[in-house]
């Protein structure tokens, strides 16, 4: 499962990561975002210890999404040693995801 981050553990959890952190910023109400959820489940088992996973609930966390100029979800973070290294705006297959992902391994 995805870890839940908010603006009070965003920084510990995924920009003091020593491992790749994918961050899905998304919305209770996003439809977009209820079909991603389930993709962002699987990636996170099946690259569990080398990758981790997280949600952040937009409407949970205005500072972190503020910062990272989130307009449109879902939108998915992708962060290496702490800084943003690629994103991926809006409902797309599991395989663009994985994409851009193994390309941070």
């Amino acid at each position: 499962m995805a870890l839940e981050v908010n603006d009070d553990n965003f920084e510990e959890v995924v920009l003091k990561s020593d491992k790749p952190v994918i961050v899905d910023f998304w919305a209770e109400w996003c439809g977009p975002c209820r079909m991603v959820a389930p993709i962002m489940d699987e990636i996170s088992r099946e690259y569990a210890g080398r990758v981790v996973v997280a949600k952040c609930d937009v409407d949970n966390s205005p500072v972190m999404t503020a910062k990272f100029g989130i307009r449109n979800i879902p939108t998915v973070l992708y962060f290496k040693d702490g800084k943003v290294a690629d994103k991926q705006v809006g409902a797309v297959q599991k395989n663009i995801f994985l994409n851009k992902l193994n390309a941070l391994l």
